[in-house]
């Protein structure tokens, strides 16, 4: 465990794949009766959609097993490290397209955004980890890859794919970051989404000091259409993609001259 580590002076690992027994099973010895690595991490997931990443623990993790917390550490050292398994198989359930299927690299780059933005919608707790750790599983390096590999057919220059990916998917990660926490807080209120952003709409607008912008959103939500919450997070997100598949169209026109 990483407090062992500590008193032993070694630092603690920068990710549970780069240790042996991520891909397997546990410690050397009797394994705990009836459990195993895929059904704690299966458990891990069911728990953060449930109930979210700030009320994780490994005792409560336990509970759910209906195991004691010792039991669970026989398979892996840290609370980190079950949390890193767990955001590799929620990479896992991505639908990833053939990079080599022949088809438009800005249809799969579309469907990849879709299917990354979706993820992250269901799986709110998804976004905290990313960033925490070093994405580095079997199931994130198979999507790096493949956004990879299908950026590489738009004719990019090599130098230029980092950037690219960059802009995309950084994108997608703060889209859908935002929408899955503006879902999680409707939920927590009873309301529906559009009942929500409604009365949300209302109580703004009796601030005069957020009249003037609050008007003007008003105004530029009219013009964009959509009669629900999710008509409009739909229209914006495909909007926005276009202008970056536009804008590395224009780039590799660019760099053809």
């Amino acid at each position: 465990m990483v407090r062992a580590a500590q008193r032993s002076g070694k630092a603690p690992r920068p990710s549970v794949w780069l240790e042996g027994r991520a891909r397997g099973g546990g410690r050397g010895g009797r394994q705990p009766s009836g459990l195993d690595r895929e059904r704690i991490t299966d458990a891990t997931v069911r728990l953060l959609d449930a109930e979210g990443l700030a009320t994780f623990s490994m005792r409560r993790l336990a509970a759910e097993l209906d195991v004691t917390a010792m039991s669970v550490y026989w398979y892996v050292d840290t609370k980190d490290d079950l949390l890193e398994l767990a955001l590799d198989r929620a990479f896992g359930e991505l639908a990833l397209p053939d990079p080599e299927s022949g088809e438009d690299w800005r249809d799969d780059l579309r469907a990849l955004a879709r299917g990354y933005r979706a993820l992250l919608v269901r799986h709110p707790w998804l976004s905290a980890l990313a960033g925490r750790f070093l994405n580095i599983g079997p199931n994130a390096l198979r999507f790096s890859g493949v956004i990879q590999r299908i950026l590489g057919r738009s004719g990019l220059p090599e130098h230029g794919v980092t950037g690219a990916i960059s802009a995309v998917f950084q994108f997608v990660y703060g889209y859908g970051t935002i929408e899955g926490h503006f879902h999680d807080r409707v939920a927590a209120t009873g309301l529906t989404p559009d009942e929500y952003h409604l009365r949300a709409m209302n109580e703004v607008t009796r601030d005069p000091d957020a009249s003037d912008v609050i008007g003007r959103s008003a105004r530029i939500m009219e013009a964009r259409g959509g009669d629900t919450v999710e008509e409009m997070l739909e229209r914006d997100f495909t909007f926005a993609l276009d202008l970056l598949v536009a804008g590395i169209e224009t780039m590799v026109a660019r760099a053809r001259g």
